[in-house]
Protein backbone atom coordinates (compact mmCIF):
# COMPACT_ATOMS: atom_id res chain seq x y z
CA UNK A 1 0.00 0.00 0.00
CA UNK A 2 1.20 3.74 -0.71
CA UNK A 3 2.11 5.49 2.33
CA UNK A 4 2.30 8.96 2.59
CA UNK A 5 3.49 10.74 5.74
CA UNK A 6 2.00 13.76 7.24
CA UNK A 7 4.45 15.68 9.49
CA UNK A 8 3.15 18.66 11.35
CA UNK A 9 2.84 19.71 15.30
CA UNK A 10 -0.41 20.46 15.78
CA UNK A 11 -2.60 17.21 16.70
CA UNK A 12 -5.84 19.15 14.96
CA UNK A 13 -3.62 18.16 11.68
CA UNK A 14 -3.93 14.21 12.08
CA UNK A 15 -7.41 14.45 12.92
CA UNK A 16 -8.56 16.56 9.61
CA UNK A 17 -6.68 14.62 7.48
CA UNK A 18 -8.07 11.28 8.83
CA UNK A 19 -11.52 13.46 8.18
CA UNK A 20 -10.94 14.46 4.81
CA UNK A 21 -9.54 10.94 3.41
CA UNK A 22 -11.88 8.25 5.34
CA UNK A 23 -13.13 7.23 2.36
CA UNK A 24 -9.58 7.20 0.72
CA UNK A 25 -7.84 5.30 3.52
CA UNK A 26 -10.82 3.00 3.87
CA UNK A 27 -10.49 2.16 0.09
CA UNK A 28 -6.66 1.31 0.57
CA UNK A 29 -5.72 3.74 -2.12
CA UNK A 30 -3.37 4.88 0.68
CA UNK A 31 -2.53 4.83 4.02
CA UNK A 32 -1.76 8.19 6.25
CA UNK A 33 1.51 8.25 8.75
CA UNK A 34 1.65 11.11 11.28
CA UNK A 35 4.40 12.25 13.04
CA UNK A 36 4.20 15.47 15.19
CA UNK A 37 8.04 16.66 14.46
CA UNK A 38 10.48 16.60 12.35
CA UNK A 39 12.67 14.42 14.59
CA UNK A 40 9.96 11.79 14.96
CA UNK A 41 9.52 11.93 10.91
CA UNK A 42 12.98 11.65 10.38
CA UNK A 43 13.91 8.60 12.39
CA UNK A 44 10.14 7.17 10.37
CA UNK A 45 12.17 7.80 7.11
CA UNK A 46 15.35 6.48 8.24
CA UNK A 47 14.45 3.35 10.42
CA UNK A 48 11.75 2.05 7.18
CA UNK A 49 12.21 0.50 3.95
CA UNK A 50 13.76 3.21 1.67
CA UNK A 51 10.68 2.40 -0.55
CA UNK A 52 8.16 2.34 2.40
CA UNK A 53 7.05 6.30 2.06
CA UNK A 54 6.00 7.67 -1.42
CA UNK A 55 5.24 11.21 -0.31
CA UNK A 56 6.33 13.61 2.56
CA UNK A 57 3.84 16.21 3.18
CA UNK A 58 5.21 18.33 5.74
CA UNK A 59 4.19 21.47 7.85
CA UNK A 60 7.40 24.01 7.93
CA UNK A 61 7.02 26.04 11.14
CA UNK A 62 7.58 23.27 14.12
CA UNK A 63 9.64 23.26 17.37
CA UNK A 64 13.23 21.48 17.20
CA UNK A 65 13.56 20.24 13.56
CA UNK A 66 11.72 22.50 11.09
CA UNK A 67 10.01 21.58 7.85
CA UNK A 68 12.99 23.64 5.73
CA UNK A 69 15.98 21.49 7.56
CA UNK A 70 13.52 18.04 7.79
CA UNK A 71 13.01 18.78 3.78
CA UNK A 72 17.17 19.32 3.49
CA UNK A 73 18.17 15.88 5.74
CA UNK A 74 15.04 14.07 3.31
CA UNK A 75 16.60 14.95 0.04
CA UNK A 76 20.30 14.44 1.76
CA UNK A 77 19.05 10.65 2.15
CA UNK A 78 16.47 10.02 -0.16
CA UNK A 79 16.62 12.76 -2.99
CA UNK A 80 14.03 10.56 -4.95
CA UNK A 81 11.25 10.88 -2.49
CA UNK A 82 8.62 13.25 -3.26
CA UNK A 83 8.09 16.27 -0.24
CA UNK A 84 4.78 18.53 -0.13
CA UNK A 85 5.59 22.09 2.47
CA UNK A 86 2.93 23.04 4.14
CA UNK A 87 2.09 26.15 5.59
CA UNK A 88 -0.25 29.42 6.28
CA UNK A 89 2.75 31.58 5.01
CA UNK A 90 2.16 32.42 1.55
CA UNK A 91 5.04 34.78 0.93
CA UNK A 92 7.21 34.32 -1.72
CA UNK A 93 10.58 33.86 0.00
CA UNK A 94 9.51 30.70 1.69
CA UNK A 95 8.13 29.36 -1.48
CA UNK A 96 11.07 29.78 -3.16
CA UNK A 97 13.48 28.83 -0.61
CA UNK A 98 11.27 25.22 -0.41
CA UNK A 99 11.67 24.92 -4.08
CA UNK A 100 15.52 25.54 -3.96
CA UNK A 101 15.96 22.78 -1.38
CA UNK A 102 14.04 20.55 -3.21
CA UNK A 103 10.96 20.92 -2.24
CA UNK A 104 8.19 19.39 -4.74
CA UNK A 105 5.05 21.14 -4.06
CA UNK A 106 4.38 24.42 -1.48
CA UNK A 107 1.00 23.82 -0.18
CA UNK A 108 -0.89 27.01 1.72
CA UNK A 109 -3.18 26.44 4.82
CA UNK A 110 -5.97 26.26 4.92
CA UNK A 111 -5.51 23.52 2.09
CA UNK A 112 -7.71 23.06 -0.14
CA UNK A 113 -8.18 19.32 -0.25
CA UNK A 114 -9.53 18.86 -3.74
CA UNK A 115 -6.28 20.16 -5.31
CA UNK A 116 -4.06 18.56 -2.62
CA UNK A 117 -5.87 15.19 -3.11
CA UNK A 118 -5.26 15.54 -6.98
CA UNK A 119 -1.61 16.31 -6.72
CA UNK A 120 -1.47 13.63 -3.99
CA UNK A 121 -2.23 10.65 -6.35
CA UNK A 122 -0.46 12.23 -9.24
CA UNK A 123 2.55 11.41 -6.96
CA UNK A 124 2.01 8.26 -5.81
CA UNK A 125 0.91 6.92 -8.79
CA UNK A 126 4.11 7.69 -10.85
Amino acid sequence: MKKILIVDDEKSVQFLYEKVFKKEVKDGEFELIFSISGEDALEKIKNEDENAFQLIISDINMPGLSGFELLKEVKGIRPELSVFMSSAYTDTERQSLAKELGADDYITKPVDFVALKEKMLSVIAA
